[in-house]
């Protein structure tokens, strides 16, 4: 397997579990600086590497009531200065090529979001960027076919690579996670990324906006540690029923240490089994 680094973490190839974690998105410098230095501060006691992830702008909205972000050049501002004072890599969604070049000046991980992981010149674009790209794979996609958006983005030289899981259509409004998918996505050579929180979504299923069942989001991440995966995705919110995107699905802050505890001591005891 490629061992991708994000600045000195080191991702895949047996290399310790890795938490992504922040919330959906950019609302105020104050949410993302409170989450940020709860999340620093857990994962330094649980000694587990962190990339801190927030979207600067969310710009597929199940309606036009949609929050879509506080301006790109204000988040992105506060992300950086979040980066600075924690001294954590940041993670971050882009959504068109002219996206890329001003993010990739802020972030350490270029996302591509899973309804736009088909788009040619927007993984092409990322890749040349040389930073890592983690491509979350479509809803819509079967795990085989996260090949074709690895080729896109190795196709320029760019190997710093991560695939994501973030759960499959299963009729209307819902969403599944086969968890032979994490086995199946890992035999094309790169880190494999579970997010138990959008799996979690139930699309478009309240009216005008995504719903969701954060009920599950332990059950599922316990599984992904138990199947093997190299990095945990969790969207986090101080209090997500305030929350401006994904308020249904995002997990509370006061909650995430009890998750961080199970996952890694599930983790601990896969690695060893698996050796």
């Amino acid at each position: 397997m490629n061992e991708v680094f994000v600045n000195k973490i080191k991702i895949g190839n047996g290399n310790p579990l890795v938490l992504i974690a922040g919330p959906c998105v950019v609302e105020n410098r104050d949410i993302i600086f409170h989450t940020a230095e709860k999340i620093k501060s857990l994962c330094s006691k649980h000694n587990i590497p962190l990339i801190f992830k927030a979207s600067y702008k969310k710009a597929n909205r199940t309606s036009m009531g949609g929050f879509v972000g506080i301006g790109m050049d204000e988040a992105l501002t506060i992300l950086a200065d979040a980066k600075k004072e924690f001294g954590f890599p940041l993670l971050t969604d882009i959504h068109t090529e002219e996206e890329v070049i001003v993010a990739a000046q802020v972030v350490d991980v270029l996302q591509i979001p899973a309804f736009l992981c088909r788009q040619t010149d927007l993984l092409i674009a990322a890749g040349k960027t040389g930073k890592v790209v983690n491509i979350k794979k479509g809803q819509f996609l079967a795990p085989d076919d996260i090949q074709h958006p690895i080729e896109k983005v190795a196709s320029t030289g760019n190997k710093n690579i991560l695939v994501t899981e973030r759960g499959t259509t299963f009729g209307y409004h819902n969403l599944i996670v086969d968890m032979r998918g994490l086995v199946m996505m890992r035999k094309f050579g790169y880190p494999v990324v579970l997010d138990a929180t959008h799996s979690v979504q139930l699309p478009s299923g309240e009216n005008g906006k995504s719903g969701g069942q954060p009920e599950f989001i332990f059950p599922l991440a316990r599984a992904g540690a138990a199947v093997g995966i190299d990095a945990l995705f969790v969207e986090t919110h101080p209090n997500p029923a305030k929350a401006l995107s994904d308020a249904a699905s995002q997990l509370p802050l006061d909650q995430l240490e009890k998750l961080i505890t199970q996952v890694v001591a599930i983790d601990s005891a896969t690695r060893k089994i698996q050796k």
